[in-house]
């Protein structure tokens, strides 16, 4: 007669070398079924996630799209119409348009940017990003684009109301087409990256006034008119070299290779200053 408990039948199947209900030696379908993870959502890829990023932000500014705009504007025609009185025409007068209609990509791409990153870093919005299945190039990229985006309209009324101001050509005004786009996101990845490292929300809202500040001065004021010591910081100015494609484009035969060379500038600063603004997302993510 044996000691042991009586109990249902197959419990004694049921227990395994530990002696516990259920578990299994490691040669059991159950034991691995238990102890196997359930495998994780494949990660979002770059232009999908790209391009949700993007529609999230375009549709989260719109909101404040018409003051932007009316803003961005009216600020780089009235920097025309003043400097109306001090430059009759020539090159310099090529310069003061280039330099005021790319002035509206810097006001949005650079100023706007840096004081959103930095206030997304400041109030814990960077955790919200931080948790979504996306790369973080998507973040940036689509961020820069959302914002760049609303430069297109003031940048070509700037430029068409500058040419009329000053009589110059309008013929080849579409190479806004390229100067916009290259030009936003050399400023946008420069504005992000400002926003992204600024270790409080107020020094983010200071680099982006003085980055526009930057533009201004050295954009719209004529190359010829400045100190040495001046045009070597002009130089490093990423909009620089889209205003001085622009500012070609105004001549009756531009010089199209020295155009492509600046608009080449203008690609490889871009792709630097975003490939910044994604080391920098990535640092303030993890803090």
């Amino acid at each position: 007669m044996s000691d042991a408990p009586a109990g249902p039948p197959g419990a004694s199947g049921a227990r395994g070398a530990s002696g516990v209900p259920g578990a299994s030696d490691g040669s059991g379908a159950s034991g691995e079924a238990g102890d196997t993870p359930a495998p994780l959502a494949a990660r979002a890829r770059l232009l999908p996630a790209l391009a949700a990023v993007y529609r999230a932000q375009l549709s989260r500014a719109r909101v404040a799209r018409i003051p932007l705009l009316f803003v961005a504007t009216f600020q780089s025609v009235g920097i025309m119409i003043l400097m109306r009185g001090v430059v009759d025409g020539g090159s310099e007068a090529r310069s003061v348009v280039a330099g005021s209609s790319v002035l509206v990509v810097a006001f949005v791409a650079l100023n706007l940017l840096a004081q959103y990153f930095g206030q997304l870093r400041a109030s814990g919005g960077l955790d919200h990003y931080a948790t979504l299945p996306v790369p973080p190039a998507a973040v940036v990229l689509g961020a820069a684009a959302a914002y760049a985006s609303f430069t297109v309209p003031g940048t070509a009324v700037t430029a068409v109301m500058g040419s009329a101001l000053f009589q110059l050509p309008m013929a080849h005004l579409w190479i806004l087409l390229a100067v916009i786009p290259l030009s936003g996101a050399a400023l946008a990845g420069l504005g992000a990256a400002l926003g992204l490292l600024a270790p409080r929300q107020e020094l983010a809202t200071l680099c982006g006034q003085l980055g526009m500040s930057a533009a201004l001065l050295l954009g719209v004021l004529p190359a010829a008119r400045m100190p040495q010591a001046v045009s070597y910081a002009r130089d490093l100015l990423p909009s620089t070299y889209g205003v001085e494609a622009l500012a070609r484009a105004f001549d009756g035969q531009p010089d199209w290779w020295a155009i492509c060379a600046d608009l080449g500038v203008c690609a490889g600063v871009a792709v630097v200053s975003l490939a910044a603004a994604t080391w920098a997302y990535r640092r303030a993510a993890v803090r």
